[in-house]
């Protein structure tokens, strides 16, 4: 990331190189879920019921849209088998652990945060 001094100057289109590429990221990872569904499946290949357990609270529609958002992102996998019933599995893709290291600073952050705010 470049950092700005004050001998550094600041144009409209050095401005947009710094501040589009964050908000690329804040884009596809945006709402409530996304980070909680790349979680549960960072411990491994799920149904879609298994996610929706790990994720307390949110709707089938939801978790339905949500993953298909990811997929489309490369973040996570979704694979069908032939059977009967078909069968659905969703897996971390290599892009999405690619966020481990960015989900792990939030987390710190987040602690951080919580503890200057709330003193707790």
């Amino acid at each position: 990331m470049t950092v700005l001094t004050k001998e550094t100057e600041v144009t409209h289109e050095r401005c947009q190189d710094i501040v589009r590429p964050v908000r690329d990221a804040l884009e596809v990872l945006n709402g409530k879920w996304k980070l909680a569904i790349i979680g549960s499946l960072s411990l491994g290949t799920k149904r879609f019921k298994q996610i929706a357990k790990d994720l307390n609270g949110i709707t089938d529609k939801v978790l339905s849209k949500e993953l298909k958002d990811l997929e489309v992102n490369q973040l996570i996998k979704r694979e069908v088998y032939d059977s009967f019933p078909p069968t659905v599995e969703y897996s971390i893709t290599a892009h999405g652990k690619s966020l481990e290291n960015v989900i792990n600073e939030l987390r710190k952050w987040g602690v951080s945060h919580r503890k200057k705010i709330m003193g707790k």
